[in-house]
């Protein structure tokens, strides 16, 4: 699993400058961005008047572009991507804006929401459809001796996962483990870990996150 984790300091991604001229007042539809806005936040954890805080606008103006009845241009957008520590092609993913049925529903391979952690070999794919489940499906990638940090981290949920190829080096608290293709574990609530791969191939794995804390 990747670094992010409840109890450590978000990392920052910085935010491009909008573009100029016209582009720069473009405003994007508002839905299902504005839900897509407030999943990510209670999963994050951020309070709606923290996000408005870091991004420097109201809460009511926050508010109302969650809920579906404000416009959200361009530059607004960056800011609060950054303050989510995700890239503004988040928004854009996840679903097939052809096929209106499918939302909430099915995640095509080509629409998965992927979240990449520069220079640490992670990358991570939102397999759920949304975030407002009893809980997520996360696919996570390590590339050969990546590791998701120096320090254990935890998060306030039940994690439980699946190796599907590759090995994975767990540590839960004092205890290691090395879990080889086909092997499963589950990590409880608040208990800090970490994870890296020791091997020379690709490790992949599946995990079930609940509540929700992405």
């Amino acid at each position: 699993m990747g670094p992010k984790a409840d109890s450590k300091t978000r990392r920052r991604r910085p935010v491009r400058p909008a573009a100029a001229g016209a582009r720069a007042r473009e405003v994007f539809p508002l839905s299902p961005l504005g839900g897509q806005i407030r999943d990510l936040r209670a999963a994050r954890g951020l309070s709606l008047a923290r996000l408005a805080e870091e991004i420097g606008k109201s809460v009511g103006y926050v508010s109302q572009i969650e809920r579906g009845r404000s416009e959200v241009s361009i530059s607004t957008l960056k800011a609060i991507s950054d303050a989510l520590d995700v890239q503004i092609g988040w928004f854009f993913q996840g679903y097939d804006p052809r096929v209106p049925a499918e939302h909430g529903r099915v995640v095509r391979r080509e629409n998965r929401r992927r979240l990449n952690f520069p220079g640490t070999g992670i990358e991570e794919e939102l397999l759920s459809p949304t975030l407002t489940g009893e809980a997520e499906l996360i696919l996570s990638t390590f590339a050969p001796g990546a590791r998701s940090g120096d320090e254990q981290v935890s998060r306030m949920a039940e994690q439980s996962g699946f190796v599907v190829a590759g090995e994975l080096d767990l540590d839960v608290g004092k205890q290691t483990f090395r879990l080889r293709t086909g092997d499963s574990f589950r990590i409880g609530r608040g208990e800090p870990f970490s994870a890296a791969n020791p091997g020379p191939e690709v490790s992949v794995s599946l995990w079930v996150i609940a509540p929700p804390r992405y």
